[in-house]
């Protein structure tokens, strides 16, 4: 069963609102069964609009469409679909009655304008709006389902939930898709296919991987398709089973989440602890880990010592470290890492220092250079990486290199 989705609307095109209607929408369908052929973001435009469903009722089964239910002139969806169904438009009691019962609740004046809200195309099947104004539309064409939602997010979250997905399980026989993700750090796809190659040849036609790189990490995702479900997901864990067996230590998690995360749910799972002292990604490694609720589990906090006397009055780096090293240097990053255990009382520390940039190189110490520091009671990796020349990349790949460095150094903790 195959579906697209179709958000329509000038203020997505232009950038001025994100469309988080359609990866919402996306995910609500994949849990159902239902794959996702393409989602295309049109204008409100007639013709673009004509256009945009006659191209989806030929790839696909079901097609959703958000946006233009509004009641003002630029909002053309319910005619444009009448034209492109052939059909009149009618006003729904039932409808008429929800727009009069909002604005009653509300005290205000039912405008003519309003009143419109309750006009749909004769064809279609009405699915109640109760939290606006605007109804929702249901149409069977041709062997397709077309399903007409409003824009505003929480109004068609509702209707997905409480009225749309209830009525295509009932519509359509849907076959079970069971994901499993497997998140990996610190090798590259191309690196991780050629370790698995064996095991990717040997999925069977109804089990594909997907692999989806994202800054120093890559998510593998296998996901199956079939009619039993027990059956599909014993079949799912087997292979992740051994795609994990031989990856090893890049795995940090089976399951879908952040990799920061994964690296709290390991230490707290271990009892241990985490400190950090930061210089040149100015806390944002402190900032991945205090996003996600209850990391004071397992991250005690840190320092952002940006400047040298910082480094050495709350770290404890020797002045003259600093004076025959420099700052961006292995000596004084190993020595951040041992003042972040000792002074902060950790189980295991990061500590980063560099020149992010834009400014700040030189030949000897490009803009880019970064020494990372992870370390325990006992060990201490240090390594030094040269980024680019874009300060925000620099900082969010040193942040992720040095997870991945104490990913490995945790290991199998």
């Amino acid at each position: 069963m195959l579906a697209e989705i179709i958000t329509i609307g000038d203020e997505i095109l232009i950038g001025q609102i994100v469309d988080t209607n359609s990866a919402w929408i996306a995910q609500q369908l994949n849990s159902a069964g239902i794959r996702v052929k393409q989602i295309s973001s049109v204008s409100d435009d007639r013709q673009h609009i004509l256009t945009a469903l006659k191209e989806a009722q030929e790839r696909v089964d079901v097609i959703l469409i958000t946006g233009g239910l509004g009641p003002t002139k630029d909002d053309i969806t319910k005619k444009t679909l009448a034209e492109y169904f052939q059909v009149g438009m009618i006003e729904n009691a039932e409808a008429l009655e929800n727009v009069k019962r909002i604005f009653a609740k509300y005290n205000r004046p039912l405008l003519e304008v309003n009143r419109q809200q309750a006009l749909v195309p004769e064809n279609c099947e009405v699915i109640n709006n109760h939290n606006g104004t605007a109804p929702g539309m249901w149409f069977e064409h041709q062997g397709k389902v077309y399903v007409s939602m409003p824009g505003v997010p929480f109004e068609m979250m509702y209707m997905v939930e409480d009225q749309v997905l209830p009525k295509l399980k009932a519509t359509f026989k849907l076959p079970f898709i069971i994901h499993k993700t497997i998140l990996t750090v610190g090798e590259g796809e191309s690196f991780l296919a050629e370790r698995i190659a064996d095991i990717e040849d040997s999925l069977p036609p109804h089990i594909k991987l997907a692999y989806l790189p994202k800054l120093g990490q890559v998510r593998l995702r296998l996901s199956g398709y079939g009619e039993n479900q027990d059956n599909l997901a014993t079949e799912v864990e087997h292979y992740a089973e051994q795609i994990i067996s031989s990856l090893g230590t890049v795995v940090v998690a089976q399951e879908d989440i952040a990799l920061e995360k994964a690296l709290l749910d390991k230490l707290e799972s271990s009892s241990k602890t985490l400190s950090v002292a930061e210089s040149c990604t100015g806390g944002y490694i402190s900032h991945l880990f205090t996003q996600h609720p209850g990391s004071s589990k397992a991250f005690l906090g840190g320092a952002v010592s940006y400047s040298n006397e910082l480094k050495e009055s709350i770290l404890g780096v020797k002045n003259e470290t600093l004076w025959q090293h420099g700052a961006v240097s292995e000596k004084t990053a190993t020595e951040m890492v041992q003042g972040a255990l000792q002074n902060f009382k950790s189980d295991y520390a990061i500590a980063v220092t560099g020149i992010a940039g834009p400014g700040g190189g030189t030949d000897e110490k490009p803009v880019g250079t970064v020494w990372i520091a992870v370390a325990s009671a006992a060990e201490t990796v240090v390594r030094r990486f040269t980024f680019g020349n874009k300060r925000k990349q620099n900082i969010e790949r040193t942040a992720i290199t040095a997870l991945g460095m104490l990913n490995t150094l945790l290991g199998n903790l």
